[in-house]
Formats: C-alpha cells, sequence, structure tokens
C-alpha cells in the first residue's frame, strides 16, 4: 500500500500550527502554512517503504533552527498520554541547544524538509554513538540532527518509551574542536528531556537514531 504523502505532510503542517509554531517563527498561520506546504508535492515516494514497526517513522516534518530555534520547540514535546512539558538539560549551559551544528558531510536542507525513515535505533541500545556511527553509514543511512530528533517526538510522541530512547548523533558542538558530547532525548521527571551523553560511552536505555533520507520541496515550477 502507498501511504498518502499529501495527507501526512498536511496533518504535521498542522499539528504544527496547533502547538504555535507559527508564532515562534514571526509568522501568521496562513504564511507559515504556505511555507511548508510545498513538502505535499514531493512525489514517487511509497511511505510503506519507510515503515520499520516500533521505534520508527515512515515521514518527519522537520523545522530548520533558522526558522525556529530548537531551544523553543522541546518546551512543547510531551509523552503519549502527558502534559509535562519537554525540557532541556541544564548541564547544557547558558547557550542551550544554539551550539549544535549538523555534522560534517550530511546533506541538510536549510528550509523546511522531510525526514524519511526515521528509527529511534533500538539495536544501538548499549552501544557507544562513535562505534553505532559506523555502521549507520555504511547502510547508507544518516545520523540525525537534534531538529529531526525533536521533529520525530513531535509528530509521534510514542518514539520515546522507557527503556527505548535515542542519542542524535547527527548534531555536535561547533565551538569546541574535537568536543565529544551527542545530544541525546529521553526520559525524565515523566517528561521529555533533551541532555546529551560523551560519544564513547553507553547506555542500555538509549539506541543512535538514524534516517533513510532527506528531501526538500521540489523547485517551483
Amino acid at each position: 500500500m502507498v501511504n498518502d504523502l499529501r495527507a501526512t505532510v498536511h496533518a504535521q503542517v498542522e499539528r504544527l500550527v496547533e502547538l504555535g509554531y507559527p508564532a515562534l517563527a514571526g509568522l501568521e498561520p496562513e504564511q507559515f502554512r504556505a511555507l511548508l506546504s510545498p513538502l505535499a508535492e514531493i512525489d514517487d515516494v511509497d511511505l510503506a517503504e519507510y515503515d520499520g514497526g516500533p521505534g520508527t517513522v515512515p515521514c518527519v516534518l522537520v523545522v530548520p533552527p533558522g526558522l525556529v530555534p530548537a531551544d523553543l520547540t522541546v518546551p512543547l514535546l510531551r509523552l503519549a498520554g502527558s502534559d509535562r512539558p519537554g525540557f532541556v538539560d541544564r548541564h547544557h549551559g547558558e547557550d542551550g541547544l544554539a551550539p549544535f551544528r549538523p555534522v560534517n558531510g550530511l546533506a541538510v536542507p536549510p528550509d523546511p524538509y522531510l525526514l524519511l525513515g526515521f528509527d529511534r535505533g533500538e539495536e544501538f541500545r548499549d552501544v557507544a554513538p562513535q562505534d553505532a556511527l559506523p555502521v549507520i553509514t555504511g547502510r547508507g543511512r544518516t545520523p540525525v540532527t537534534v531538529e529531526e530528533g525533536i521533529a520525530a517526538a513531535t509528530h509521534v510522541p510514542g518514539v520515546l518509551e522507557k527503556n527505548r530512547c535515542f542519542m542524535l548523533s547527527g548534531s555536535r558542538r561547533v565551538e569546541r574542536t574535537g568536543d565529544r558530547r551527542v545530544p541525546a532525548l529521553w526520559i525524565s521527571e515523566r517528561a521529555p528531556k533533551l541532555g546529551w551523553c560523551w560519544d564513547g560511552n553507553p547506555h542500555s536505555w538509549l539506541g543512535v537514531a538514524s534516517a533513510a533520507r532527506r528531501m526538500g520541496a521540489p523547485p517551483a515550477p
């Protein structure tokens, strides 16, 4: 069965409007919808191809930090069936998530885009990110960034479960050469938490998230 990409994108746009993303971006709701609606025109994508079962999301609409900073979106996260807001770990420091950027080599579009084939990477629980990354890239997949992880948990809160959360090794801090901090999303105080772990440390409750591909909107005719 070919899933309806258009319906999926429209539903995710409306989810973001409901959460207040337009105001965070300094836009009216209709302006925000117009900005994201071209993503629904992407064709030749069979979402069933990217449905891998529990812990996966076939299609995720990602809002880049240039439009809405990640620090503003984490508090909008909720666990499935909960009203407790997400929060950013205080150990990120005064600059919060701003220092994190995509690692070299990731073709991350500067404008809103679709992330296809998100997987929270359960097989990499108890595996250090530095050891999981070569396996992920060797399969032709891409590590997931901070914004992409937030997007997945925004649109499908159930991807965050007890003992089944994930690291976001597609983003690293850029102000220090060789910084080994890897951002991660997990559950703390019964709410989503954006924290970080060391690149060389495995954690039994954290996988390493990956995705199949990124797709920007088609060019205007």
